[in-house]
């Protein structure tokens, strides 16, 4: 990253104090890594006694918030929501522009130091910012967002409009890949002005692609990397065949009329936990006269996720989790493990998901580019010209680096693939073992 962006400036990101008009803060009765929260309204004077013990905390919040508020005066709609922690201060800010449901800009900063760049965190198709980057079970230090940050970046994590949609009518039939990278250029546009800082994206799954297709599109000197968390470029034989019978699926049901569908993921981790001995609704594959019990249906989906129904759950080699799962003699006798993510982490990140929706024409368009589908989707890996830092899980997406040699064989030569053994689809993000075995791959 450039010296100029090295030392705080005049003009630089935190020239401007937090507006009091904007900005209450309620330390009273918080801890150390929770001072509390930071909403729009006018100040609330507080009786000096009862903030000494945080007046050090409250204060690094505002000063976090001066850079905060510039964002939100940057992107000029919703309703902001301020959460300062130990160290950091996090924005919530929907984006309401008169469409059936808001894209979601959560900005994480550090409230000691300037940042010397800027990552834009993009989540997995259903998943949002906080389900994806911010699940801290499992993890010492937080989860991938906090990681970035202690690297000096500002965090800008964009949640899709799906997440916030209040059923399967607020998703259109428009929402396939470009819409998303349009979504998410125009925030990349707005906070460039104001902050004028190098950028990276960031994306697992489909916002990895959202990522790679987002750097296609964009010129500006100022995107340096990215960082691609386990997908799928273009397949060659059969995958590829199979990937274009997956595309004619979806581009039926879109002409048809279904825009999205819910996987159904945070309930079934739900019912894990909650009721995790009763019987499921699915049978169970050595008698189908028998059930799956709540817990086996949930590990089994996750550990064994190739192995289900579903028009794209073969993408996976494996499954979204590393596990074991063997039948017993009946379904309350199956023995099940996952490897690395505990069920606990993925009830935590489940549970703060929005509708869970995956609108039909983005599953279309990466099934497209999975195809090498030009006519109906296309990657110009041509046109990325920012360093690309690809890592993979190897019981997830596996070991296919074609996106990632095409991107090098046009002339990019600041191109890595890396395939992590022992990680499913989601270790990658949530694993306690992630911070050690697979983020230090993302340093530059």
């Amino acid at each position: 990253m450039g010296r100029e962006h090295s030392e705080p400036r005049p003009d630089g990101p935190y020239a401007d104090q937090a507006r009091a008009d904007r900005v209450r803060v309620d330390p009273v009765g918080a801890g150390r890594a929770q001072v509390g929260q930071v909403r729009t309204g006018p100040v609330r004077a507080t009786p000096g006694p009862r903030i000494t013990a945080v007046a050090h905390e409250a204060g690094a919040a505002v000063k976090g918030a001066g850079l905060l508020t510039r964002v939100e005066r940057a992107l000029g709609t919703g309703t902001a929501v301020y959460f300062p922690g130990d160290g950091w201060i996090r924005l919530t800010l929907p984006l309401h522009d008169g469409g059936p449901a808001p894209v979601t800009v959560e900005v994480l900063a550090d409230t000691t130091r300037v940042p010397h760049g800027i990552a834009y965190l993009l989540p997995g198709g259903g998943l949002n910012f906080t389900a994806d980057y911010f699940t801290p079970d499992g993890h010492d230090g937080g989860g991938l967002a906090h990681h970035l940050r202690r690297q000096g970046l500002l965090i800008v994590g964009v949640t899709p409009r799906e997440d916030a949609a209040g059923g399967a009518a607020d998703v259109t039939a428009d929402r396939g890949l470009a819409a998303h990278r349009r979504d998410l250029a125009g925030v990349v546009a707005a906070l460039d002005t104001v902050l004028r800082l190098p950028y990276q994206y960031a994306g697992h799954s489909a916002g990895a692609a959202l990522a790679l297709d987002a750097a296609s599109h964009d010129p500006s000197p100022r995107l340096r990397r990215v960082l691609v968390l386990d997908t799928t470029g273009p397949y060659v034989g059969d995958p590829a065949a199979r990937a274009a019978r997956t595309r004619d699926v979806y581009a039926d049901l879109v002409a048809h009329g279904t825009y999205a569908s819910d996987p159904g993921l945070a309930a079934l981790v739900a019912r894990a936990v909650t009721d995790p001995h009763s019987p499921s609704p699915v049978p169970w594959p050595p008698d189908p006269e028998l059930r799956f019990t709540n817990a086996g249906l949930a590990h089994f989906a996750l550990i064994r996720t190739a192995d289900l129904p579903g028009e794209a759950n073969w993408i996976h080699r494996r499954g979204h989790a590393a596990g074991e799962y063997v039948f017993g003699a009946t379904p309350a006798e199956d023995r099940f493990a996952l490897t690395h993510t505990p069920l606990a982490t993925w009830h935590a990140a489940t549970a703060a998901l929005g509708s869970g929706l995956v609108p039909t024409a983005l599953m279309r368009d990466l099934a497209a580019i999975w195809a090498g589908d030009e006519a109906t989707y296309r990657i110009a890996w041509d046109r990325i010209r920012a360093e690309v830092v690809w890592v993979n899980a190897e019981w997830g997406r596996g070991d296919e680096s074609r996106g990632a040699d095409l991107i090098r064989a046009c002339g990019n030569a600041r191109v890595t693939f890396t395939t992590v053994p022992g990680l499913g689809h989601a270790d990658v993000v949530w694993s306690p073992t992630a911070p050690n075995e697979v983020w230090p791959l993302l340093r530059p």
